[in-house]
């Protein structure tokens, strides 16, 4: 069980960014409700990056053999449909650890949700009861009519767990980077020739002003922006991925895991992380907002040639 007290005073070092209230709506998308993998061919490729920040380099030639994987993040109702068949309780569901010291409201079920910053309150990250992957801000904001959106709040146990169950597994991070570049040396900022947002991340100038160009103030049903070369959507944006790869950061109360891709709290001038090379280093019992996954299969026989 994660330490949330000591998890929750460090969130302010997890990279994000946030919306405006007096956005324009946001796009009108159903997204995809299917459950389909494509398969990706095995080769080699130069993983990380030339640093943008410290922890992604120095670029190495890494060899993957070939994979299954999905073509979307998780959705709500695919989560939905493992807790009915098996009862499950994510962890921001189960009574946290009773830490001495630790603030009344972080000793009943909750998670970190982010938070606009004002004069008010200039927290980025708070802990609020009830939050979980039925309610991802809180008991305020409910997934109902929101299938398929990516759930979030979703812990590295809570993704383990839906893996058994589904007879798979998170990918390693070098399996994601790899998919993720779709058959690319390198993928050019996710705007098409008119500058219009090609994922769901921050436009504009975070924290003062999301020009929302992307048509999405958070998070976007999957399948609502084009494919890479793979066929594979959202693996840039929206939001956070789980690997089943470890990480390290000396701030962390427990062992973390390497998450990928950004989200829709990443911005240009503040976080970047919108590429694949990017990486972020998560405690395994902390969900957030702005956290999901998808998974791979590596048993599966694949396509005949």
């Amino acid at each position: 069980m994660m330490q949330r007290f000591g998890l929750v005073l460090g969130l302010l070092l997890l990279l994000s960014g946030c919306g405006d209230a007096d956005v324009p709506p946001e796009t009108i998308c159903t997204g995809l409700p299917d459950n389909e993998m494509v398969w990706v061919p095995g080769g080699s490729f130069v993983m990380g990056d030339d640093p943008h920040y410290a922890e992604e380099g120095p670029p190495q030639t890494v060899a993957v053999e070939g994979f299954w994987i999905d073509t979307h993040e998780v959705t709500n109702a695919q989560f939905a449909a493992f807790v009915k068949a098996t009862g499950y309780k994510t962890i921001s569901e189960r009574d946290p650890p009773k830490l001495p010291g630790a603030p009344p409201e972080m000793l009943v079920p909750g998670s970190a949700v982010f938070n606009i910053p004002s004069d008010d309150d200039p927290r980025w990250w708070r802990w609020v009861v009830g939050a979980h992957w039925r309610n991802p801000s809180g008991p305020k904001e409910s997934i109902v009519g929101r299938d398929n959106e990516p759930v979030v709040q979703i812990a590295y146990q809570d993704a383990e767990a839906y893996a058994r169950w589904a007879g798979k597994e998170l990918p390693s991070e070098a399996q994601w980077e790899y998919a993720a570049r779709g058959g690319a040396v390198a993928l050019p900022e996710p705007v098409d020739a008119k500058g219009q947002a090609q994922a769901n991340y921050y436009q504009g100038v975070f924290p003062v002003k999301n020009l929302n160009t992307d048509g999405y103030v958070g998070r976007a049903p999957v399948g609502c922006f084009k494919p890479n070369g793979y066929g594979l959507y959202d693996m840039i944006g929206n939001v956070w991925e789980w690997t089943r790869s470890s990480g390290s950061r000396a701030d962390a109360s427990e062992p973390v895991n390497i998450i990928k891709g950004g989200s829709y709290l990443c911005a240009a001038n503040y976080c970047a992380r919108y590429r694949p090379a990017a990486r972020q280093f998560q405690e395994r019992g902390l969900g957030t907002d702005h956290i999901g996954f998808r998974l791979v299969d590596t048993k599966k026989a694949g396509p005949a040639s």
